[in-house]
């Protein structure tokens, strides 16, 4: 079985159980939340050897996202338990009934968190150290680098050591209140030196400065593809020969899009190291990102085997006649 390793920091999450302001909530749902976390899952769903690197406090919120991890089949074996440091947090505010088009919020309490303290040292871990060794994809992401000069430290030892045949994967995962008052172009070197690069469009123009498929290419001539995500419309792969591959998004039924992103990216992935061409590998990334969109919740669940060959070997017309609600998927009449 293919092994695929994913590194960087899960945070415990809290939400209010009614859309109510947080100083007056009575109920908390708690769950967790990280990208790299979610890809694992996602690659495990995907029938991979899925594996998990990074740092938790010696507390109820670590124990909990190791569990959780353990359960979705992904294994926590490079994981460290820090007895000082705690794992990090966020609290997801829901959209208030009061405000509609307010949207939801987040607040973050991930500052001088376990994960944060991740850094070359991690590296002398001889369970972390087999992991790399023997992982045919190495999945990082650009919060990582955001963390800590530390983190910065691990993924830069991570992407110029030898390669021995690997696949290293960077999503650049834009986040905004991360980049406040740092060097946002060590995400352009950190890309550079990756053989996959995910993006979506619209964190292109604050990672990058631009939009352009070109320019972004030109800005990262080395990966052997760039994958651009046009939220619900398409996502586009240009690989170094100037290929362009574009496949359109599913219509779908959408309920909550937090995780969306980092399915999509598990399923594009995961048809890579299965050897499929980059219009089924999009496709993939396009089927495991609408599972997630139809549910509350960073992760919705796959068709079954059989289903989800159907879809992926469906002719362009079928593909623009799905349309997938309550994780269903269904053709549309007259489309």
């Amino acid at each position: 079985m293919l092994s695929a390793v994913c590194v960087g920091e899960t945070m415990a999450m809290l939400t209010p159980v009614h859309a109510v302001p947080l100083h007056l909530a009575t109920e908390l749902h708690f769950g967790i939340g990280g990208a790299e976390s979610n890809v694992a899952m996602g690659l495990a769903a995907m029938g991979l050897d899925a594996h998990w690197i990074s740092r938790v406090g010696h507390d109820g919120f670590g124990t909990r996202i190791l569990h959780e991890l353990q359960d979705h089949g992904v294994g926590t074996a490079g994981v460290e338990v820090d007895e000082s440091l705690p794992t990090g947090l966020y609290v997801k505010v829901p959209a208030q009934d009061s405000d509609p088009d307010g949207g939801s919020s987040v607040l973050y309490y991930r500052q001088g968190s376990a994960a944060s303290a991740m850094g070359r040292d991690t590296l002398s871990n001889p369970a972390v150290t087999s992991l790399l060794e023997n992982a045919a994809l190495i999945h990082l992401s650009g919060i990582t680098a955001a963390l800590s000069p530390e983190c910065l430290s691990l993924l830069e030892a991570i992407l110029t050591a030898p390669r021995s045949g690997r696949i290293i994967s960077f999503d650049v995962n834009w986040r905004e209140a991360l980049w406040a008052g740092q060097d946002r172009s060590v995400l352009q070197r950190l890309a550079n030196l990756s053989d996959v690069v995910l993006v979506g469009k619209d964190e292109a123009e604050h990672a990058f400065g631009t939009t352009d498929e070109a320019e972004l290419r030109r800005m990262m001539p080395d990966p052997k593809v760039l994958v651009i995500k046009n939220e619900a419309i398409s996502a586009i792969s240009l690989d170094r020969t100037g290929t362009r591959e574009e496949v359109p998004a599913l219509s779908v039924a959408v309920v909550e899009p937090v995780g969306a992103g980092d399915s999509f990216a598990a399923g594009y992935l995961s048809g890579m190291l299965f050897g499929l061409g980059q219009k089924e590998s999009l496709r993939r990334g396009h089927v495991a990102a609408a599972c997630t969109l139809t549910v509350q919740g960073d992760r919705g669940p796959l068709p079954d085997a059989a289903e989800l060959a159907a879809i992926l070997d469906s002719s362009d017309d079928a593909w623009a006649a799905i349309h997938v609600e309550d994780g269903q998927f269904n053709t549309r009449t007259g489309a």
